[in-house]
């Protein structure tokens, strides 16, 4: 995803236009920020705004997964990721890749924990194994500024996994732009409250002459 505002127009058939004037990095310190208090999570600020960079980062899902030679993408498993770095033979590299499973687990282990629990697959296994990703990370790490990142992100992974958890909690059904245009043309078409609300967190203001009343 392009940097920048994300100016985005939903014209229904109705011909009202919405605009959602935010930052794609603006929504997710907000939501971010919020999970920090709810949760009464201490975060620094330097830590803060690389959560708030991963999730930008994830929005779509195919950040989260390897491009194979043929360029299809493919779902590697995180032991995999994790060897590989062990086995990669510069220390910039193995920083790189270690950082990267330290990425995917916390943004799955919060993001996904439903989905984890379906598949009868460990949260706590996710945690370690982030937690040891990010800790590597800081040791192959020449600048201290890194070094005391992927380090507190070490330290607080579990922490960071319930922030994400309430992050997504409060995007249920809207994590991409997609999602707001196809929440926004169900309200527009039926009144939805429920849609509304998901709407309204998001920043958006709705004009309520123009929803229809649920039948």
């Amino acid at each position: 995803m392009k940097e920048g505002p994300a100016r985005m127009a939903l014209k229904p058939g109705s011909g009202s236009t919405l605009t959602l004037d935010l930052t794609p990095e603006s929504f997710f310190f907000e939501l971010v920020r919020t999970a920090a208090d709810r949760r009464k999570i201490r975060i620094q600020p330097e830590t803060e705004y690389y959560v708030v960079r991963l999730l930008n980062r994830f929005m779509f899902s195919e950040s989260l997964y390897s491009k194979s030679q043929d360029g299809s993408l493919e779902d590697q498993p995180l032991a995999f990721l994790y060897k590989e770095a062990l086995e990669a033979q510069a220390q910039p590299e193995q920083k790189t890749l270690f950082q990267n499973v330290g990425d995917i687990s916390l943004f799955k282990a919060g993001f996904f924990q439903e989905s984890l629990s379906r598949m009868n697959l460990d949260l706590g296994y996710y945690i370690g194994l982030g937690g040891a990703a990010y800790r590597n990370a800081a040791d192959r790490s020449d600048e201290r500024h890194f070094r005391d990142l992927f380090s507190d992100l070490s330290r607080q992974f579990a922490c960071m996994v319930d922030l994400l958890s309430d992050v997504s909690e409060s995007t249920t059904f809207a994590r991409t732009e997609q999602d707001l245009i196809r929440l926004y043309d169900m309200w527009s078409r039926t009144g939805s409250e429920r849609a509304a609300r998901t709407l309204s967190k998001t920043g958006i203001r709705l004009d309520k002459d123009r929803g229809r009343k649920d039948s």
